[in-house]
């Protein structure tokens, strides 16, 4: 009765078009004061230790990174290396934009800025080059979500926090996966380009290819990085984002020189609101996490889940429809903050590997960008190409479809996403 009564008044607040945050917080103090002998001091307490964690620090630091990408020229000579490798095949330019995003989600983390910093230079590139924009737009929507799931992602950083998962573990079994979604993309765009006979760029020659990654390597280099950081034990997770955030500064700045001195306030003030927008969210969830645990709900959950004999398949099956439902009308970090710890404990009691659930989650959590009514990758590439909300949900079917058949492929083939971090000894 008592979830019924947490979650029938969140789902009500909601409902209303309040913020996700504000809806988590006055659910959280209606039941509390209403319902409970929880004091007032407490709920004052779990407020500012919710944000106390050292792993949160991780997200401020890699917004902050991402945006130094996002204005620092990083995004254009990613793009110009993968426009000279795959430019001259059916849908070049569209299957450069998806290498493009490959590579910016690898040093990136989000992928709202990853659809900004490829999108905005690609899209208009194509429309000159013939492709039609709803085409381009489908390629741009979908592709800019490799942004949460390649190696650092905010969401990976929320989920490990949830349930107490390895970050460094995380980051590196999203990494074969969005190879794998990279190239399923990659041949849904190059059929449907050769099936229309859209534009082929010419072939360039490998000094030209070689010209153009070198003046991508920088940027690129940030990968090795992280992953040599995290693997050597030089650094952890969250040191790797304050790297990664100091790093990108210096390229943007001093080597690449796209970004000025007098540019750097704003990227910081922008950096800044996205922080505080999160981390407020954070913290209303942890104080929903509190409720939840207090009440002793995860655990009767859980018990009544597995009481089902659903078994791990059905499980996981479940587990997947309800986060795809929950992607219509909230965003991922609202969604794994309020979900993971309810679906956790059943599947740590039904032999499910932490760090394959995670990345399960994180895929859903691509599904939902890219879907309305509030997928916040059309809305981007909305405001990039001019086209409606309606309109991009019908160009970006082919691509979506192509999601769900890769979303079944990660639940039911766990090997897919451990193999790299048993690979590197972080299992």
């Amino acid at each position: 009765m008592n979830a019924l009564i947490i979650f029938g008044l969140l789902l009500a607040l909601m409902l209303t078009g309040m913020p996700i945050s504000i809806s988590l917080g006055l659910t959280v103090l209606t039941f509390i004061f209403t319902m409970t002998d929880v004091p007032a001091m407490e709920v004052a307490h779990k407020l500012f230790t919710g944000i106390e964690k050292w792993e949160i620090m991780a997200v401020p630091f890699f917004i902050l990174a991402g945006n130094f990408l996002t204005h620092g020229g990083v995004a254009r000579r990613m793009i110009n290396f993968a426009t000279s490798m795959v430019g001259h095949f059916h849908g070049g330019l569209a299957l450069a934009s998806i290498l493009a995003c490959s590579m910016f989600a690898l040093v990136c983390g989000s992928s709202v800025a990853t659809v900004v910093a490829i999108g905005s230079i690609v899209l208009p590139a194509m429309v000159a080059h013939g492709y039609p924009m709803r085409f381009g737009a489908g390629v741009i929507i979908t592709a800019g979500s490799l942004g949460i799931l390649m190696l650092p992602s905010i969401p990976k950083v929320i989920y490990a926090i949830s349930t107490n998962t390895s970050i460094g573990a995380l980051f590196v079994a999203g990494l074969l996966p969005g190879i794998v979604l990279a190239l399923m993309l990659a041949a849904v765009t190059w059929w449907i380009a050769r099936r229309n006979n859209y534009p082929r760029l010419a072939r360039v020659g490998w000094g030209a290819r070689f010209k153009a990654f070198r003046e991508s390597f920088w940027g690129l280099l940030l990968v090795v990085i992280i992953v040599g950081g995290i693997w050597s034990g030089a650094f952890t997770a969250t040191e790797a984002a304050a790297m990664a955030a100091v790093y990108s500064f210096f390229v943007s700045i001093f080597v690449y020189k796209d970004l000025k001195l007098k540019q750097v306030p704003k990227v910081l003030r922008d950096s800044a609101n996205m922080s505080a927008m999160l981390l407020y969210i954070i913290t209303n969830a942890v104080l929903f996490s509190f409720v939840l645990t207090n009440e002793n709900l995860p655990h009767q959950l859980a018990d009544w889940l597995l009481s089902m004999n659903l078994g791990q398949h059905g499980f996981l099956f479940v587990v997947n429809l309800v986060l795809l439902g929950a992607g219509n009308f909230m965003d991922p970090s609202s969604i794994i903050l309020i979900m993971a710890p309810i679906f956790f404990p059943a599947a740590m009691q039904l032999g499910v590997n932490p760090v394959h659930f995670g990345i399960l989650i994180d895929v859903n959590m691509e599904v939902g960008l890219c879907h309305p009514p509030v997928g916040l990758n059309l809305y981007v590439a909305s405001g990039i190409s001019k086209l409606g909300i309606t309109e991009l949900t019908k160009a970006v079917m082919p691509w979506l479809l192509t999601m769900i058949a890769f979303l079944i492929l990660v639940t039911y083939w766990p090997w897919l996403t451990l193999v790299v971090p048993h690979a590197m000894g972080m299992l």
